[in-house]
């Protein structure tokens, strides 16, 4: 579960942007992660809590967003969900397509109180 660490990361880098900025209080933390990531949403929301525990970030709430595995039919240009249709294109069934977005795992928002 490679989770934990990148949840460590997070927070690291959370507390370096406090500390720049002079920030001491949060009420919580939004993270992107696309549905094609490596990332697990369920695991990340399981680590959160050893993650901040015993820091400042300890009472900031996690909130996770989930982004759509679209991709770009190369045959007849449609954009379409990866997942949902079976990595074909429900428009042409071409399996032939480039990959827009659902790899993404970055820090969305920081809200301070």
């Amino acid at each position: 579960m490679h989770e934990l660490g990148v949840v460590f990361e997070v927070i690291k880098t959370v507390q370096d942007f406090a500390e720049k900025n002079g920030l001491t209080k949060f009420d919580k933390l939004v993270l992107q992660i696309g549905e094609l990531s490596s990332m697990i949403p369920k695991y990340i929301e399981a680590c959160y809590p050893a993650a901040v525990d015993g820091t400042p970030l300890q009472e900031m709430k996690l909130e996770i967003e989930i982004l759509p595995g679209n991709g770009l039919c190369k045959k007849c240009n449609k954009v379409f969900n990866i997942i949902e249709n079976s990595q074909a294109c429900p428009n042409c069934s071409s399996k032939d397509w480039d990959l827009l977005s659902g790899r993404e795992f970055m820090i969305k928002e920081i809200v301070a109180c």
